[in-house]
């Protein structure tokens, strides 16, 4: 349709396009404001409300005597939106939006703004609703598309304002208030035609100095921090249920709210998570499970080690780049920045307390200087999550660990059954999918047998029962080949039997070195064993049962040979705790007193990562370096073992210490008697009955010969002068037993007493 000569109006250059029009300014200031384009009266029909130009971009079109003909005027905000330059001819058109045959109204208008001079610093506040209302009213009918500059005055200050997503619905649920800003969209487009009734949303555009104050709807709406179709079974973490619920509770819940009703309570969020505990636990799988849960940035997960550099100032430059992303964001968006997730493997090799390292050139207390300044110093960031990792968390910087830092201290320890369960559970899924765990395979039973194992220690378990049921199906000959058979492999609880032999716990029972200490047996020469026995039993369920006595520490004492340490072993290998350590002078030769201190107090603080442990510190006197010559003993040791004879485990941590001496008198002198909790006597053999049950216990003789050598000892009336510790009658009797006369040769031992 030619609208050239409508109303009479001709074009003065008949050979030139009638809708071909060159740019130009617009007419006036005011006009520059309205968004709109403008042309001669008379060019167009006046029922035409929309042009495109170029056939591209659409403008609301009106008519102003101050534009020439064969001209239009558009703003310079439009031009640089539509690519003109003043003086380029375009090409226009008139448009009907309604001939797309969808719905073309406005349901949701989302927007960035910021001031039209950028450098400009007003410290104004303006409200979000004060500005989508003067919008609204200012181009309302407008035909607005994605991506579209316009430019807005508001109170007499310029905006520049970007549209950045639109969503258009029916005219009779806008008209009825039925649409929300928050809706899921019924249709998206490209463009659509403004309403009063549309939802206006304004952002700040990255970096602006603009204050602007979020409307109350959107800032009483919550974060979806948690992704929609997350479930806290994809994590694949075993046994941590309790754990991961605590850090959610801690660190995740506040975010989860609308940022305003958390600013009514005048609450930071937490920054910074320590989670610690023995390796292999989960700490690093947890933390970087966490990210996939969370509507967050992509975690940076960084090991200590990595941020050190030999060059000066390097080091210090890496920490700062790790929060570059989330300062830049937090300064552009405010509150409404997204969270950023920092995470530090081995944290304790960068973040040791300051000044604990000697001889080095202080570039580790300047990175722990740095990390302190960016977690919490003089310009805070409310948008980022700290996690640290660290199986040391004594060595870690205490400024480090305070509120408003690393405040959050969640132990990662050994998983109990349940949760060894689950671990055995994720690690054997494909398995059951795939049909290839045969039917006598018990879980629950595995999970029974592994305890005090970690879940990289069940992990390997698994692997090492895989590994089993791959060896049944090799071939082996000049070179090895797998057989014919390999499809019917199956891992069978057999494998899993084999490979618990071979995948040992770090933190457990010292089996072998607790076995070798009664590898004799118990032997009941007299009541006095059965009620020692009796007596540990009841020590083992106080500290297993009752809440007022966390701590229990027993000393055996008696003399050498009388059996001591084989009674605290075996009260502590029945007593079933997960966690039953030996600490014995025999293996700890040749250290000195501070390996010694430091073994010590290692095996103490491993067993306060178990809920119930069994410490055997056997022959304390030579532990302590005591010799009656001199005499002399090593006073840092002794200082150590009654520190921590006293020293209370953790909540929910309970010990029992049986401790064995041959030198009580020594150790009253040394005031270490008053340190534990009950003491028990061990007595020798002293009467010729204990001898006789010793030896029909180890069937030395026949019941002829034992009468008979017990009837030459009662006549050279060893029954009154008797006093023979059990291990002694031991070596006696089992060197008889190599001589031709065992009578006459245990008899003649047993008077050379």
């Amino acid at each position: 349709m030619d609208y050239s000569r409508y109303d009479g109006h001709r074009f003065d250059d008949e050979k030139r396009d009638p809708n071909t029009l060159q740019v130009a300014q617009c007419p006036t200031d005011s006009s520059a404001l309205t968004n709109c384009v403008y042309i001669a009266p008379g060019l167009i029909d006046p029922k035409v409300h929309y042009l495109t130009v170029n056939g591209q971009y659409v403008f609301t079109v009106r008519a102003d005597r101050g534009i020439q003909n064969g001209q239009i005027g558009v703003n310079g905000t439009a031009r640089r939106w539509a690519q003109f330059s003043l003086g380029q001819s375009v090409r226009i058109d008139p448009y009907d939006i309604h001939s797309e045959g969808t719905d073309v109204n406005l349901g949701c208008l989302k927007m960035e703004i910021d001031f039209f001079q950028r450098s400009n610093r007003l410290a104004d506040e303006f409200k979000e609703d004060d500005l989508a209302k003067a919008f609204s009213i200012n181009f309302n009918h407008q035909i607005l598309a994605k991506g579209q500059l316009i430019v807005f005055e508001y109170c007499g200050v310029k905006f520049r304002v970007t549209v950045n997503d639109l969503d258009v619905v029916d005219l009779k649920a806008l008209s009825k208030g039925e649409v929300d800003a928050h809706q899921e969209r019924k249709h998206e487009a490209i463009r659509g035609i403004l309403m009063r009734e549309t939802n206006i949303e304004f952002t700040k555009t990255e970096g602006s100095f603009l204050n602007l104050k979020q409307s109350k709807k959107r800032a009483m709406a919550a974060k979806a921090l948690i992704k929609p179709d997350f479930q806290f079974e994809d994590l694949g973490i075993g046994g941590l249920d309790d754990e991961f619920n605590a850090i959610f509770r801690r660190a995740f819940a506040s975010r989860i709210f609308p940022p305003a009703l958390v600013e009514k309570l005048g609450v930071q969020h937490v920054k910074g998570i320590l989670l610690y505990g023995p390796p292999g636990t989960g700490k690093t799988l947890m933390a970087r499970q966490i990210g996939k849960m969370l509507n967050a940035k992509e975690p940076k997960i960084v090991s200590g080690p990595e941020v050190l550099s030999k060059f000066v100032g390097q080091s210090e430059e890496n920490v700062r780049k790790l929060f570059a992303d989330a300062e830049e964001e937090y300064r552009s968006k405010g509150e409404e920045s997204g969270l950023h997730i920092i995470i530090f493997d081995e944290l304790d090799a960068i973040c040791k307390s300051r000044g604990s390292r000697s001889g080095d050139t202080g570039v580790g207390d300047s990175v722990v200087n740095q990390l302190l300044a960016k977690m919490d110093g003089v310009e805070q960031l409310n948008n980022i999550l700290i996690i640290g990792m660290t199986n040391r968390k004594d060595m870690i910087d205490e400024a480090l660990l305070r509120p408003g830092r690393l405040e959050v201290h969640m132990e990662i320890g050994l998983p109990d059954e349940k949760g060894r369960l689950q671990i055995l559970k994720i690690h054997t899924g494909m398995m059951r999918t795939n049909n290839v765990l045969e039917s006598d395979v018990n879980l629950d039973e595995l999970a029974e047998l592994t305890k005090n194992y970690s879940g990289a220690e069940i992990s390997g378990v698994v692997k090492a029962a895989s590994s089993y049921a791959f060896n049944r199906h090799i071939k082996v000959g000049t070179m090895a080949g797998i057989a014919a058979d390999v499809e019917n492999m199956k891992v069978s609880m057999d494998d899993f039997m084999n490979a618990l032999k071979e995948v040992q716990p770090a933190f457990g029972v010292s089996e072998a070195e607790l076995q070798q200490c009664v590898q004799n047996h118990i032997i009941p020469f007299s009541p006095s064993v059965e009620q020692i026995l009796t007596d540990g039993r009841l020590y083992v369920d106080q500290v297993r049962q009752s809440s007022r006595t966390p701590l229990v520490s027993v000393l055996l004492n008696g003399p050498a040979g009388s059996g001591k340490t084989a009674l605290a072993a075996t009260i502590g290998m029945e007593s079933q705790f997960p966690f039953i350590k030996l600490i014995s002078p025999e293996t700890m030769v040749g250290m000195s007193e501070t390996a010694k201190v430091t073994e010590i107090n290692k095996i103490f603080n491993d067993s306060y990562k178990s809920p119930l442990s069994v410490i055997v510190i056997d022959a304390i006197e030579r532990l302590l370096d005591y010799v009656p010559i001199g005499p002399r003993f090593s006073n840092s040791v002794l200082q150590a073992l009654m520190v921590l004879l006293k020293k209370k485990p953790p909540k929910n941590r309970r010990l029992l210490i049986l401790a064995t001496t041959t030198q009580r008198q020594i150790l009253e002198q040394m005031d270490m008697t008053d340190e534990f909790s009950a003491e028990i006597y061990v007595p020798t053999i002293t009467s010729l009955e204990g001898v006789d049950a010793v030896l029909q216990q180890l069937e030395l003789f026949s019941n002829a010969e034992r009468e008979r050598a017990l009837s030459i000892l009662r006549q050279a009336n060893m029954d009154k002068k008797l006093t023979i510790g059990v291990k002694k009658l031991l070596m006696i009797i089992e060197m008889a037993r190599q001589d031709q006369d065992k009578i006459e040769k245990f008899v003649n031992a047993i008077l050379a007493l």
